[in-house]
């Protein structure tokens, strides 16, 4: 990391602090460095802080507090013995993020209290976040962490339950794969038996938008949120620390959680803990372009200029399909040799040997199923520029973690897709830690699936290069109709997409109007028209990238398959250009001289005007990829063409329901 204009200032630019004579209690007021955003702070019986942008209140006076299980607390009867402030504005160089360079820029104030804690608050332009920071040396237990989010009004919320059905009770819905459609309700129209995953977003005043999250999490609970006992309200709820475990679950590749302790962590003595986040936004577009969590992680340390991003051919989605071959498709040599031409032909960068290399049950990934040659296919992956990436069962790669990494490093295997975690105790969250510092001391790539939300942890160790804990489109394998993936795709743009990465799988050739879907397992669609498949290789962010259909399918369709295996996975500069949640999204993104344009929509039909200003003086012209007349009835209908982008930079586009638009754009 290069770190630019560093300033500090003194404490009386950043803050007013005062004594409070009648309730004996501090206050301080940070700003965001464009003065826009607020937070004040109270400081007694209790730590109390509210939000608050351009005299808009956007969260009212809420409580943070940690209790310990020797009986004491940080934020309880709160001793304060000092403050100390200070502004920063530097430049982050990031190698694999949807940009190259970050804007750091914050004000901070430290409060500093008797029973070695400090609790950290930092205002930026687009957000407010908190942290609690233990410097005690000793071991202790945390029972509980308050965690509140007051609103001034019943507001609306986005909000993705946790997936488990609503008569399982809220102590056993801490398992579950952090894969649900968002619903969009009063806060007072919560479903009380359900927990809420986070990120969520609130509406806030003035249609201003309200994201909560977290970042930096490394040896922690995550964070679910759940309404105050009181109205307007939510809280953190925190996956206590298991206590009885064992093996089971899919293909006896997890560990199921039998009980819990009656706390949530553990901590052997000094320790930061996860940032609270509150992120601001006035547009709905701000939301799909911020970097606050990517800021608030902790920055990496060493070389990691081996990381190569890509994209992927996968095996999985498409059930190992393939036509016009004179083999028989499977888990076996032939058919991943055919992946491995098709990769080298279209110059993607990996193929993926999904669920089915290793003995199924076993739970050891040293028992290789006889169909499978792996030294053999790493050398003819090699041969052909392509190289090879192994799914792995959680359970399968934590028993034996260093032995797996060292063994297919050496072999020439370049990462893992490790699966089925499906939890976030402290246990969990640690094992990701664990598991990319193995990796990064082996050289392998590690893509997290089966996993909750990205906290940072990408940032801290840059071969972690995606994650899913998203509702990706391997869900329209077996969901009906019921499922509107369509609306989904236009929403996480502005909320999962917020704390980072998203192993999304798009790419799908078959596509269906709204009326036309169906789930057929062995020969998945996807919901919305081709455009918009082509469009999410732009909207989402993914650095490593997979085609989720099947090779025989992509060489059916060059065109788009060019067009995919070209768009490249981290980029120099990302513009989010227009959208409201739910309904559509437009985002920009630039690689080299070479900017690349998404736009979707909902299953309305839609026109935008997209504001191209950011290309500057001179002509330019555009290959686009945008929906056929008859994509209302036949999704897969597109037209691609040449344009010249007008003078005035002001580019009229139009979407069938459920429909995308692409558009590369170059210098004339």
């Amino acid at each position: 990391m290069r770190k630019n204009n560093l300033v500090i200032f003194s404490l009386s630019c950043l803050l007013f602090c005062y004594t409070m004579t009648v309730t004996a209690q501090k206050q301080f007021t940070l700003k965001s460095p464009n003065g826009k955003l607020e937070t004040s702070i109270s400081v007694g019986k209790t730590v109390e802080y509210s939000v608050s942008h351009e005299g808009d209140l956007i969260l009212s006076k809420s409580s943070v507090s940690m209790t310990l299980a020797d009986g004491s607390a940080f934020g309880i009867n709160a001793r304060l013995s000092g403050s100390s402030v200070k502004a920063v504005n530097q430049t982050i160089d990031a190698s694999v993020y949807k940009r190259n360079k970050i804007t750091d820029n914050y004000n901070e104030l430290a409060l500093k209290f008797k029973g070695d804690y400090n609790i950290i608050f930092r205002a930026y332009n687009d957000g407010i976040a908190y942290r609690f920071v233990s410097t005690s040396k000793k071991p202790f237990i945390i029972e509980n962490e308050q965690a509140e989010f007051n609103f001034p009004a019943d507001v609306k919320v986005f909000v993705a339950y946790a997936n488990k059905p609503e008569t399982t009770p809220l102590e056993n819905q801490f398992s579950n794969s952090f894969e649900q459609p968002y619903h969009n309700i009063a806060l007072s129209a919560w479903n009380k038996k359900r927990l809420g995953i986070s990120p969520l977003v609130v509406e806030g005043a003035k249609g201003k938008k309200v994201c909560i999250t977290e970042a930096d999490l490394m040896n922690y609970p995550g964070m679910f949120l759940y309404p105050r006992e009181t109205a307007n309200g939510l809280k953190g709820v925190f996956a206590p620390y298991p206590k009885d475990t064992r093996q089971g679950g899919h293909n006896e590749l997890q560990i199921l959680v039998g009980s819990r302790e009656s706390f949530i962590a553990k901590s052997d003595g000094p320790a930061n803990f996860p940032w609270r986040v509150v992120i601001v936004a006035e547009k709905d577009s701000e939301l799909a372009d911020s970097d606050m969590v990517y800021k608030l992680a902790t920055p990496s340390q060493g070389d990691y200029s081996w990381v190569k991003p890509g994209k992927v051919a996968w095996d999985w989605w498409n059930d190992w399909n393939l036509y016009s071959v004179d083999f028989r498709a499977g888990i076996n040599n032939e058919t991943y040799k055919y992946y491995i031409d098709f990769a080298s032909e279209y110059g993607i960068e990996y193929v993926i040997l999904d669920e089915g290399w290793a003995v199924n049950k076993k739970a050891d990934l040293f028992q290789v199923i006889p169909e499978i040659n792996l030294p053999e296919l790493v050398s003819y992956a090699k041969a052909k520029n392509v190289d090879l990436i192994l799914w792995a069962g959680y359970h399968a790669f934590d028993r034996d973690l260093e032995k797996v990494c060292k063994h297919y490093s050496e072999m020439g295997i370049k990462g893992f897709k490790v699966d089925f975690m499906d939890r976030d105790d402290q246990i969990m969250v640690d094992f990701h830690r664990r598991a990319a510092e193995m990796g990064a001391k082996y050289k392998v790539l590690i893509d997290f699936h089966g996993t909750y939300k990205p906290t940072g942890l990408q940032r801290t160790y840059p071969n972690v290069i995606n994650f899913e804990g998203v509702n990706g489109l391997e869900q329209l394998k077996w969901s009906g109709p019921e499922l509107d993936q369509v609306t989904y795709d236009v929403t996480i743009p502005f909320i999962r997409q917020v704390a980072g990465p998203m192993d999304y799988t798009q790419g799908a050739m078959r596509n269906a109007t709204k009326g036309n879907y169906r789930n057929v397992y062995n020969e998945a669609m996807s919901q919305g028209t081709r455009c918009r498949q082509l469009a999410e290789y732009i909207i989402f962010e993914s650095p490593l990238n997979m085609l989720c259909d099947s090779p025989s399918n992509y060489m059916s369709e060059p065109e788009c398959t060019k067009f995919i295996a070209a768009v490249p996975t981290v980029w120099d500069n990302t513009i989010s250009l227009d959208g409201e949640i739910g309904k559509c999204v437009s985002i920009a993104r630039q690689k080299g001289n070479i900017w690349y344009v998404g736009a979707m929509t909902n299953w309305d039909a839609r026109s935008m005007e997209l504001d191209l200003s950011f290309l500057g003086e001179g002509n330019f012209k555009g290959e686009v990829f945008k929906d056929g007349i008859n994509a209302d009835r036949a999704a897969r209908d597109y037209k691609k063409e040449t344009i010249d982008i007008p003078s005035n930079k002001k580019l009229p586009v139009s979407m069938a329901p459920g429909g995308g638009y692409v558009i590369k754009i170059t210098r004339k």
